[in-house]
């Protein structure tokens, strides 16, 4: 077989499919490994020929002479293709190939090929062939040098393998290339004269390929290929037991001196080419430089300083300033281009001064000068504009500010104030107070930028004098446009700061209304809380006149506390309907909160009313009761008295409050009044005890026939005034029941 030489780009997708491998590794008389491994799929035995021709191609005459052994695992393939591939070795690559193992399924091919023997067709074929199971390969193939499809140690990545060899042809067919463009390159500067116009020659100067890029894939390779064989002989020294690391095929053996070759030979023409280029650019460069230098003079000294000097507004608004500094960044652009053709000149101008090959020293340096004077004056003017520009653009935003501020305050000062609740009002109160705040420090700013931008303007003026005739009158007009803009703004300042002083104080008693009816009705809420307060817990009556006296004392400090309540909610709905009458607006507290004033104050007259009347009849009750329990010699009168004024503090006891709009409210619940009538009937008892000894004290002085009647009579009332009390506790006691179970009825509706 003739070998033909083809790139993997060509046949990719076939290469890709993996039909055919070389993996690197070698049967033991050192020929090379070729696996064909089949599938269950239909095999196209043209891209395998393909893939096997270019297979074939990359190993050296050498290596080929030494023989290839073939596998052809046909384990999930059918015979008849195994069959076909084995033939097609025959056409393929007979010469090369000594031996074709054929990886035969376990317990599938064995009845039907009994009858095909390989070895009789071995005088045909030109090579051995067998039929062998992936167990016993190793008969014939030591295990360090099969992949693990065969239960071997070598290790193989198809794709590895082929991403290398596309960077080998690629490298080789650039640097090919590249080394005859180069040679013609080289070779043609010897003969060629040096003329500064000639065009041609300089064109001839652009290789096709980047030598750079060229030399350091070839490097890329050459340590790729340098380690894979160090990597193989390292590994390979370090006896049976270890499987040595994949070298990728014999072909790199012969790659690597064939890399070094070409980047020796690139590196010696890519030197030549680079000190080629670097004399002509030697020879072109002074020429270029003079000429771009009198360009950049020309340019900034006639139609760029033009451009400066027509352009010297501010603009009087920030639309208008910032159209301006559109068309000073045009102009800007515009320098900027030739600025960089200035840096570039200085720069190469220093490379050939800082050199000293270059004989007209003088000249170079005579054109920096000139250059760099032009630039660097030209680059002023430029910033001394930009600065005028940004102030005038910060100035015009602050008064936009600063007027957008002052229209606020004037729509804010000129809507009406609706009377929400006071707490609005101190908000808008102090919305105002800091919106007056930020216009001072919008009209502070608002001067200081003036002030910033007049400077600016004095500034550009020094230079504006030396180049223009009279720009006097332009820069007057920009000084006279910002300061009246000043003026205006503190006159409008002054206006919003004259009606906020009229407004403030409106609002300041809009905010002394809200209040007086907010204390208004906590003063009811009070006056409500002292009311719930009387009813809930004055209930007792004191133990003794003392206790009671002192009772009574507290009473009227009590009294006095709702008294002024009432006086202070009283003093602030006035106070509403005074601030009503200035501001014109009514006053909800007229039409609510004094009718619940009025109704409270009552109820609470009429509870305390009664609170007194029971304290004062308690009192009445302990002194008749304390005289006659203290005295020896009491009369039946004076008995009489405290059980008349004891039943009438209970009877008081028992009987509701009743309010102007006819409800009614007990003191305390039924179990504090029984509490409270439990004392007066003790002491009830206690007079009753005293009447019976009066009455036994009286029986010894009379005749001794009579002594237990009278007793026993006693004895009578004493029982009967038992039973009343009983009776009297009892009924309590199912008025306290009824009264629980209306409150439980209350709590479950």
């Amino acid at each position: 077989m003739s070998a033909v030489s083809m790139e993997a780009t060509i046949i990719l997708p076939i290469l890709k499919k993996k039909l055919a491998f070389l993996s690197g590794g070698k049967d033991r008389r050192s020929g090379l490994i070729l696996t064909i491994p089949l599938n269950s799929d239909q095999t196209s035995m043209e891209e395998l020929s393909a893939t096997l021709d270019y297979l074939l191609s990359i190993p050296s005459e050498k290596c080929k002479a030494r023989g290839f052994t073939v596998i052809v695992d046909g384990r999930k393939s059918q015979w008849n293709i195994v069959k076909t591939v084995v033939l097609m070795l025959q056409n393929v690559i007979p010469a090369e190939v000594s031996l074709v193992c054929v990886v035969k399924p376990d317990e599938f091919w064995d009845k039907k090929v009994t009858h095909f023997c390989f070895w009789k067709e071995k005088d045909r074929l030109g090579f051995e062939v067998i039929l062998v199971s992936a167990n016993k390969l190793t008969r014939y193939i030591e295990p360090c040098q099969l992949t693990d499809d065969f239960g071997g140690t070598l290790d193989y990545d198809h794709n590895d393998w082929l991403n290398k060899r596309l960077v080998f042809e690629k490298f080789t067919k650039e640097s090919t290339s590249l080394l005859g463009e180069l040679s013609v390159i080289n070779d043609g500067d010897k003969s060629r004269s040096v003329d500064k116009g000639e065009k041609p020659a300089d064109l001839m100067l652009l290789p096709s390929f980047d030598p750079e890029t060229v030399l350091q894939t070839g490097h890329e390779l050459l340590s790729e290929l340098q380690q894979r064989r160090f990597n193989g002989s390292e590994s390979g020294g370090g006896g049976g037991q270890a499987a040595p690391a994949w070298c990728p095929m014999e072909e790199e053996l012969l790659a690597q001196p064939q890399v070094m070759k070409l980047l020796d030979s690139l590196r010696e023409q890519y030197t030549r080419y680079q000190e080629v280029c670097r004399q002509r650019n030697k020879r072109t460069q002074l020429d270029e430089i003079h000429t771009k230098v009198m360009q950049v003079v020309n340019w900034l000294q006639g139609p760029g300083s033009e451009l400066l000097k027509n352009h010297q507004a501010i603009g009087d608004s920030i639309r208008a300033a910032q159209g301006l500094q559109q068309k000073h960044e045009e102009i800007e652009s515009q320098h900027s281009e030739w600025f960089a053709v200035y840096v570039e000149l200085n720069q190469q101008i220093a490379a050939l001064l800082s050199a000293g090959e270059e004989e007209e020293v003088v000249e170079l340096k005579a054109l920096q000068q000139q250059l760099s004077d032009v630039c660097y004056r030209q680059a002023a003017q430029l910033e001394n504009r930009q600065n005028v520009l940004q102030a005038a653009q910060t100035f015009h935003s602050t008064t936009q500010e600063l007027s957008q501020q002052l229209d606020g305050l004037l729509s804010m000062l000129c809507a009406d104030v609706a009377p929400a609740d006071g707490a609005s009002i101190q908000q808008n109160l102090k919305l105002l107070e800091e919106k007056l705040q930020a216009v001072e420090a919008g009209l502070t700013s608002l001067r200081q930028k003036g002030g910033m931008l007049l400077e600016q303007m004095c500034s550009q003026s020094a230079w504006s004098l030396e180049e223009t005739e009279s720009p006097a009158g332009e820069q007057q007009d920009n000084v006279q446009q910002i300061q009246s803009v000043m003026e205006e703004m503190q006159l409008r300042k002054q206006r919003c700061e004259d009606m906020v002083d009229v407004r403030r104080l409106k609002m300041l008693q809009m905010v002394q209304l809200f209040k007086c009816e907010e204390d208004a009705l906590q003063a009811v809420d009070w006056l409500s809380e002292l009311l719930d307060a009387l009813l809930k817990t004055h209930v007792r009556l004191g133990d003794d006149s003392q206790e009671t006296r002192t009772m009574l004392d507290k009473h009227k400090k009590f009294v006095d506390v709702a008294q002024s309540t009432y006086d202070y909610g009283r003093q602030l709905l006035q106070a509403t309907v005074v601030l009503c009458q200035s501001l014109r607006c009514t006053t909800r507290s007229s039409g609510d909160t004094l009718p619940r004033l009025n109704r409270v104050w009552k109820q609470f007259t009429v509870s305390s009313d009664e609170r007194l009347q029971r304290l004062e009849l308690a009192l009445n009750f302990h002194t008749v009761t304390e005289r006659v329990l203290q005295q020896e010699s009491v009369e039946l009168d004076s008995l009489d008295e405290v059980d008349s004024s004891g039943k009438t503090l209970l009877d008081r006891l028992t009987m509701p409050v009743i309010f102007p709009d006819g409800s009614e409210q007990f003191f305390g619940s039924p179990s504090d009044t029984a509490t409270a009538a439990e004392g007066v009937r003790e002491r009830l008892l206690l007079v009753e005890e005293r009447r019976l000894q009066l009455q036994e004290a009286r029986l010894h002085t009379e005749d001794g026939g009579e002594e237990e009647d009278v007793p026993n009579g006693q004895e009578g009332r004493l029982d009967v005034i038992g039973e009343e009390l009983s009776e009297k506790e009892e009924g309590e006691e199912e008025t306290e029941r009824r009264n629980d179970n209306s409150a439980t009825a209350i709590l479950d509706c």
